[in-house]
């Protein structure tokens, strides 16, 4: 009997995805029983990383309502549902968790037309198109988010699924000194998700010139934005260039406040470390997904957002933080009492059941 997860794109679909198979793993399914079905963007890296199966479908998103390539999606929905078909009966598939993403609506129509149970979960508080039309036949439905049980009525809110990793405690003295941080100097972290994000990565400069002596930057840039940050970063003291970090933990173990997007991992990682934070929601995301995303978050005191076309207000806002140190306390613990830890133990009790079902 094989566990299959439908997760592509960027991390915040497949991260998810990977800590739900840590916890089928860990309650006792055999790592090769557990397959994962995507596409060859970062899935294609990081889940064989991680030591999961990965079958590759032809697929991708919906482009903007004028692109003649939309044209071909019809077609390129019905091969990917005639390949996962084949490949469910290959596996012996017994249940199929869908999260969202170009991935999703081949995944879950083809488990409904071979009469496999779906598990879904929406991890942003704005429901996608694809997670809206799964919801409609899954099994059972769960989100990362309140707000968006509002398009998908009756889904359980659990939260984002975090991999264990991240919950595992590090020294913050011990971390900055992997970094090769300053111990006293308050670290500032820049995180634009698993692929980087232009506008925040400009912001760096900025930062450094307006808090001169009162912080330092770790700046996750992205890996395709990698070389370009190192050359603007060479020579300049304080600016810590990281293209891609594994180890989560220690990122938010290393930092006193985050600049960061607005995607539903990041916003549960921020919970769940009790971590401060300065959000930018990326203004082009889908039905504002990551304003929604922040929106609980800021009411309840444990972030600031600013706005995009606001963002050249950015570096002093985190330098009036930075040098407030209870107001970044209230704002951790503010975040932390968000937290919701057992998303992914509760989706793979959910995959558990469907197949003993």
């Amino acid at each position: 009997m094989t566990y299959v997860l439908a997760a592509a794109g960027t991390g915040g679909h497949v991260y998810p995805a990977l800590a739900v198979a840590e916890e089928l793993v860990a309650g006792g399914v055999d790592r090769r029983d557990v397959l994962f079905v995507g596409g060859d963007r970062l899935e294609a890296r990081v889940v064989p990383e991680a030591g999961y199966r990965l079958a590759r479908v032809e697929m991708r998103g919906r482009r903007r309502l004028t692109d003649p390539s939309n044209l071909a999606l019809p077609g390129l929905l019905r091969r990917a549902v005639r390949s996962l078909r084949a490949r469910y009966r290959e596996t012996d598939a017994g249940v199929v968790a869908v999260f969202g993403g170009y991935i999703a609506l081949p995944a879950g129509w083809a488990a409904l037309r071979e009469g496999i149970p779906v598990v879904l979960h929406e991890q942003n508080a704005v429901a996608g198109l694809a997670n809206r039309i799964v919801h409609r036949w899954a099994h059972r439905s769960f989100v990362g988010f309140a707000a968006a049980s509002r398009r998908l009525p009756g889904a359980e809110v659990v939260g984002v699924p975090l991999r264990r990793d991240l919950l595992t405690p590090v020294a913050p003295a011990a971390a900055r000194r992997d970094y090769g941080l300053d111990s006293e100097l308050p670290v500032v972290g820049i995180l634009g998700g698993s692929l980087g994000a232009g506008s925040l990565n400009a912001l760096a400069p900025e930062l450094l010139r307006v808090g001169a002596g009162k912080l330092q930057l770790l700046h996750l840039c992205g890996m395709r934005n990698l070389e370009d940050t190192r050359r603007a970063a060479a020579g300049i003291s304080g600016w810590r260039v990281v293209g891609f970090e594994d180890d989560m933990a220690r990122f938010y173990a290393a930092v006193d406040l985050v600049v960061c997007r607005a995607g539903a991992g990041t916003i549960a990682e921020l919970a769940a470390t009790g971590t401060p934070a300065v959000v930018v929601p990326y203004p082009h995301g889908l039905g504002g997904h990551q304003e929604a995303n922040a929106a609980e978050l800021a009411s309840a005191g444990g972030a600031v957002v600013v706005a995009e076309e606001r963002i050249s207000t950015v570096p002093d806002r985190v330098v009036a933080l930075v040098g407030d140190a209870e107001r970044l306390r209230r704002m951790g613990r503010a975040a932390g009492g968000l937290a919701r830890l057992d998303a992914a133990q509760r989706v793979a009790s959910a995959m558990r059941e469907a197949v003993d079902g």
